[in-house]
């Protein structure tokens, strides 16, 4: 069963990119006190990620943020060095690049993807949530395309 809203996200040990390599963060210290939007993609550098669900926030970042957001962060089911390869090369500066790894978090959430049958392995599920204080307060997953978690959608919903 996937995380519904109500609950409060798992306290997991994630990985972001900082001056000397992949250091480790918690959901915690990512999201207590704060209101955030989180959103997951199913892999890094892949096609609808790359040119329609990430350039969604990267452009909607200062509206998204203006309407009380402290941090918004994309999670995706790779290391920290692709994260933060792919941040860099779609200029995400204002982004949280959160790398899973092992597929942890994503699991604990109940919103894994089973990509074995080509060669993909375990991945996230596509889903944006609003989540304050680690307390989910919305959460869009989408089944296919990218309009339940889009930068848009999620703008619509803060």
């Amino acid at each position: 069963m996937s995380i519904q809203i109500g609950d409060k996200l798992p306290n997991t040990e994630l990985k972001v990119m900082g001056e000397a390599g992949p250091e480790s963060i918690t959901i915690e210290q990512l999201c207590a006190g704060k209101k955030v939007v989180l959103f997951a993609v199913p892999g890094a550098f892949t096609p609808g990620c790359s040119m329609t669900h990430l350039p969604g926030f990267v452009v909607l970042a200062d509206q998204i943020k203006a309407k009380g957001v402290d941090s918004i962060i994309c999670l995706s089911v790779n290391d920290a060095f692709v994260m933060d390869a792919w941040g860099k090369a779609q200029n995400a500066e204002e982004i949280i690049m959160l790398a899973d790894g092992i597929a942890e978090f994503t699991q604990a959430i109940g919103l894994e993807k089973d990509l074995t049958g080509v060669q993909f392995g375990i991945r996230s599920q596509r889903y944006a949530m609003i989540v304050e204080d680690g307390v989910v307060q919305t959460l869009n997953i989408d089944e296919k395309g990218v309009d339940k978690s889009s930068a848009e959608t999620i703008l619509a919903s803060l």
